[in-house]
């Protein structure tokens, strides 16, 4: 019997060599190895700046508090996502405004999301389930359309003049959509490096943003740094120059800085990221045919003509005319046979912690069908044919006893 994880880190001697360098140069905190990663990412996805922070929850929360956003503001997360893209609404202060699927999609009901508008909605969250990139057009048309209902609170937000889009972008590093990649599709877009993403640094993340007219990128990358170590006027970097001791402490800030020893591994994963991602569109490619005949259907991870590409992080997998317990019932038997599988996700409104913000999920019905009988299938970049064949056949095997 195969033992298949669900999705392990991919790590070469690349990533082992980068981050012995770093050790071996006596800086190993954030530094330049982080600001070098920090370009990488701009020129990879042709946006106007990064920042390397500590993960995606912080790369979304930092953005939120850049952009102002506060108690008694609102935010639009589509319900079918995993907590962190609401939490760091909350950590802010913020209401998260909770918006269904569309029927029978991962993706948020964009119909519905004009609705959702008020005075109070300062961002929308849009979430790349998977890896495929939302329609980021047509959350720019409601956008656009609703500026007469926007109040702006501070400089930035008078800038854009509409509610700003900040993408959840944790799963789809390198995916594509009409030619641009995200980290320039939205107007921000967070990034998680975690363990079990297509690009990792162990743990850590980073937002893009793109060029916008009346925004000061250097003075917005000001902010970032203020924000994420203490509210430190130099960083440690700045503070070795001989005699460049003295700081100022510009407020009472958070802690969540990059280290050089992660972007290490982040910048050999970079260069890395085209091979791989080639190779997860194979698995992809692969279980497509296997499943062409079952009793399922699969997240369409590119279109034709490849109008949008994903970067095939997850491979969504749902049960047709089943329930959630046939659903755990084939997770058990895959597990009996040594595959790891996994759901995604449970919506919010199934959580306590949602709950008792007032959220029931009879309220999200198309959340709930696409939750009930989902599973998510292993698929990673160094999974090897063989591997991929085992999980088909025992896939095969689960659902059909």
């Amino acid at each position: 019997m195969m033992k298949i994880p669900f999705s392990p880190p991919d790590i070469t001697d690349a990533e082992i060599d980068e981050v012995v360098d770093t050790l071996q140069s006596g800086w190993i905190t954030t530094g330049p190895k982080t600001k070098k990663f920090e370009n990488m990412i701009t020129k990879f996805c042709m946006s106007d700046r990064t920042v390397c922070l500590s993960s995606c929850t912080a790369a979304l929360e930092m953005t939120l508090r850049v952009l102002g956003v506060k108690r008694g503001d609102e935010v639009i997360v589509p319900a079918y996502t995993y907590t962190a893209t609401a939490s760091a609404v909350c950590h802010v202060g913020a209401t998260p405004i909770l918006i269904d699927c569309m029927p029978k999609s991962v993706q948020m009901d964009y119909e519905k999301l004009p609705y959702l508008i008020t005075s109070k909605t300062k961002v929308i969250i849009p979430v790349d389930i998977g890896g495929v990139p939302c329609d980021y057009d047509k959350i720019f048309e409601v956008a656009e359309k609703q500026r007469s209902l926007f109040v702006p609170s501070g400089p930035l937000q008078e800038a854009f003049g509409r509610v700003i889009v900040l993408a959840d972008a944790a799963h789809s590093i390198g995916a594509k959509r009409s030619l641009q990649r995200t980290g320039a599709l939205a107007d921000f877009t967070a990034f998680s490096f975690h363990a079990v993403k297509n690009l990792t640094t162990g743990e850590g993340g980073a937002v893009t943003w793109k060029k916008h007219p009346g925004i000061d990128s250097d003075s917005l990358y000001q902010q970032y740094m203020l924000l994420s170590l203490h509210g430190q006027s130099k960083d440690a970097l700045a503070k070795t120059q001989l005699g460049a001791w003295e700081y100022d402490i510009i407020g009472t800030y958070f802690k969540c800085n990059m280290t050089d020893i992660t972007a290490a591994i982040g910048i050999a994963q970079l260069q890395r990221l085209p091979e791989m991602l080639k190779r997860r569109k194979k698995i992809v490619d692969f279980y497509n045919r296997e499943l062409a005949n079952q009793s399922v259907s699969v997240l369409q991870h590119y279109s034709e003509k490849e109008k949008w590409l994903s970067s095939c992080h997850l491979y969504l997998v749902k049960l047709l005319w089943q329930d959630e317990e046939y659903r755990n019932s084939v997770i058990e038997k895959m597990a009996s046979y040594g595959v790891a599988t996994n759901v995604h996700y449970k919506p919010l409104p199934m959580f306590t912690a949602y709950q008792r913000m007032g959220y029931r999920i009879d309220d999200f019905p198309n959340a709930f069908e696409m939750y009930k009988n989902e599973i998510t299938l292993p698929l990673y970049s160094k999974m090897t044919d063989d591997q991929a064949q085992y999980v088909m056949e025992s896939f095969k095997r689960a659902t059909r006893e």
